[in-house]
């Protein structure tokens, strides 16, 4: 009796400091990377813990809490909105949020992600009220600016900052899209006919440059010759020229040499006036039909015919 009461104490014993083992491991905390706990003790908020090991007073504390604090993406469905023009069209939105303090995302707001979806929704709807359809088409920076301000001041209480929110997809009516394909069609179109307009002027353009170049070569080319031409003419001009003066000074040297060469032979006047006959006569060379005879020359051309007339009548008899 003693030995299985002592057995059941041991037993009562070990399954005390096993339950003692346990609650004490329920109240070692790890906070991971990252992450925040909320703990309450006895109902009210104690403390924020971040990242590390924690421990709690069992049965008076507990996490109330678990935050992610990382960057997190929510990708909300198309909402309709309407347009200043009264167009109705489905746009739907993607929400990039972190949460900043992890007691006021606690007892802020009872569902923050729902919040953040209709404040979404609503935020949306009134500036889009605020654009015509063409404005909405080409406004996203602009739209997506007001709306993360809008957002991050208004999910500031409860400890959330919104980063960064894009329009995700603008989705017009079936008969808009069908008019904004024809429009691009026509745009598309108008360009083509302009690029194609503008091709043929550069070409017609250059086509005319290529000419106008064309003759200003030619002429030069034209230019060039007709001075060579004249160089060339020029030159055999002065080359003739010189050949003539040449010819000329030798025959007169020629003439001087003979003269002297006489002069040196002692000849008298008559004998010079001769000489001057037949130079006269070689400058005739049978082309002048007139030649002008000094008269001292002609006396003396008459003597000599006189004397020949005699010496042939001499000569007869």
């Amino acid at each position: 009796m003693i030995s299985a009461i002592s057995v059941g104490g041991a037993i009562g014993i070990l399954i005390l400091c096993i339950v003692i083992l346990l609650i004490a491991a329920s109240c070692v905390k790890i906070v991971p990377q990252a992450s925040a706990m909320v703990v309450e003790r006895l109902g009210g908020y104690l403390a924020t813990w971040p990242v590390g090991l924690h421990f709690k007073v069992p049965f008076i504390d507990r996490i109330a809490r678990r935050v992610n604090l990382k960057e997190q993406v929510i990708d909300f469905k198309p909402q309709p909105v309407i347009t200043k023009d009264n167009v109705t069209m489905q746009i739907d939105t993607v929400v990039f949020f972190q949460i900043t303090d992890p007691k006021l995302y606690a007892y802020g707001v009872e569902n923050p992600l729902m919040a953040i979806e209709n404040l979404t929704a609503t935020t949306l709807r009134n500036i889009i009220g605020d654009l015509e359809l063409d404005e909405t088409l080409t406004s996203r920076e602009l739209i997506n600016s007001k709306m993360r301000i809008n957002l991050d001041e208004a999910t500031d209480p409860w400890g959330i900052k919104v980063n960064r929110v894009e329009l995700k997809n603008i989705i017009p009516p079936a008969e808009i899209q069908d008019s904004m394909e024809k429009q691009m069609k026509a745009e598309r179109e108008r360009r083509e006919k302009i690029l194609v307009a503008e091709g043929e002027k550069k070409s017609s353009i250059l086509v005319a440059e290529g000419k106008k170049e064309a003759a200003i070569l030619e002429a030069e080319a034209e230019k060039e010759a007709a001075i060579l031409r004249a160089e060339a003419q020029k030159e055999a001009t002065i080359k003739e020229a010189e050949g003539q003066a040449e010819a000329i000074l030798k025959i007169q040297q020629a003439n001087a040499d003979g003269i002297r060469v006489i002069k040196e032979a002692g000849a008298d006047s008559a004998v010079l006036q001769i000489k001057s006959l037949e130079a006269f006569a070689k400058a005739a060379d049978g082309k002048a039909t007139k030649i002008i005879i000094p008269s001292e020359i002609q006396g003396l051309a008459g003597a000599v015919t006189a004397i020949s007339e005699l010496a042939k009548t001499d000569a007869a008899q």
